[in-house]
């Protein structure tokens, strides 16, 4: 396999992984009925609209036919990724969803 080929592959499975990753943040909020853009937002206000998180929204399970997405699995893969600021808000809104505001 070439230097090439070897990036290219390594850059899809990123994406693919990445894809991943907003679909769980996605259906986890979802499951919790929270906006999952009006989170995204809160994190990353000056982004603008998040094509791949709206895509992901299209494709989610009603929660009563998805599998449960705990509060920490959703905020490891978003801090694996990066998404520091989004696990921030995330935990702030899973905190205030069990009463703890």
């Amino acid at each position: 396999m070439s230097q090439e080929e070897l990036s290219k592959k390594i850059i899809e499975k990123y994406q693919e992984d990445e894809r991943m990753m907003i679909r769980i943040f996605a259906q986890w909020c979802t499951n919790h009925d929270v906006d999952a853009v009006t989170l995204y937002e809160q994190a990353y206000p000056k982004q603008g609209k998040n094509t791949a998180l709206q895509e992901a929204l299209e494709e989610m399970l009603p929660k009563d036919e998805a599998s449960d997405i705990s509060d920490e699995m959703v905020l490891e893969v978003l801090q694996f990724f990066g998404n520091d600021e989004l696990a921030f808000v995330v935990a702030s809104a899973a905190e205030e969803k069990r009463g703890g505001r």
